[in-house]
């Protein structure tokens, strides 16, 4: 498959084309450029980092080492932010912000779904956001998407969204082994590993989205099986906690939402104390 997909890259072309046209003999060029895309894939480094392209949500979305490659595991982030939003009153103007956007897949996917909602994306990496807004503006989403750099929610204005998605860092250093090789050798390294446990990112995540929504507010972030337990005691003060699995069965998505005007209230009052 990732010798197919190479040499659609090196003409120009798409699976049907190889196909319909088997007879088909490659230019000393386009050998030459065929056989250097198959050198770097036996180095390890991803197809897509090759190609420059990677698909997701039925939408083509430009990667470079910049950025996590975005996978299908991903599409469920997506699909549970959507469930939240039916569920969200009717007639709010919907406040979407992705936070660790990398190559914008997220944001894109989102402000294509939902026309009408307002779209903020955050990443801490100035190059990822290059690829981001090249991405937004390829989908025709550049005017839509508000693309700021910082570290996770720091600076955005508190209780100003109705929606917190992310696909943080959350895999640990521990488990680094475990990881496939070409991924620790080439994927973006802060995009994967969180620290010592996985749960470094996600807990200063919890807090600062708990800020940044409004009451009622909903966060929906992508996590491993790993951590899905250390996940539920981070979001234990949060309503409607649920975690979603992904195809294989393995936890990979949590949705809750943050506590209502009044439960906030009652939350953050100092306890009185009687003689």
């Amino acid at each position: 498959m990732n010798a197919e997909l190479l040499l659609m890259f090196t003409l120009s072309c798409d699976r049907a084309y190889l196909y319909a046209h088997p007879e088909r003999e490659l230019t000393a060029e386009e050998q030459e450029r065929y056989d250097q895309a198959l050198i770097q894939r036996a180095r390890g480094v991803p197809a897509q980092y090759i190609t420059g392209h990677q698909e997701f949500w039925g939408l083509d979305f430009i990667v470079s080492p910049a950025v996590l490659i975005p996978r299908p595991e991903t599409e469920h982030v997506i699909e549970t932010a959507l469930d939240v939003e039916r569920a969200l009153p009717s007639g709010i103007s919907l406040r979407v912000v992705d936070v660790g956007t990398g190559s914008g897949c997220i944001a894109i996917a989102l402000a294509k779904e939902l026309p009408e909602a307002e779209i903020h994306a955050t990443d801490i990496s100035a190059a990822a956001l290059e690829i981001a807004r090249a991405n937004a503006a390829r989908h025709q989403l550049e005017a839509r998407i508000h693309f700021r750099q910082t570290d996770l929610l720091q600076g955005l204005q508190p209780e100003d969204f109705d929606l917190v998605v992310s696909n943080p860092p959350y895999v640990g250093e521990s488990e680094a082994d475990q990881v496939q090789l070409e991924v620790r050798k080439f994927e973006p390294r802060n995009a994967v590993f969180a620290g010592p446990t996985g749960l470094e990112v996600i807990e200063r995540l919890v807090c600062q989205a708990n800020e940044a929504l409004k009451p009622g507010g909903w966060l929906v972030m992508e996590i491993s099986g790993t951590i899905a337990e250390g996940v539920k005691r981070l979001l234990a003060a949060w309503d409607q906690v649920k975690i979603v699995n992904d195809l294989q069965g393995i936890p990979r998505v949590v949705s809750a939402q943050n506590k209502s005007a009044q439960s906030k209230s009652a939350q953050n009052k100092p306890a009185q104390h009687t003689a």
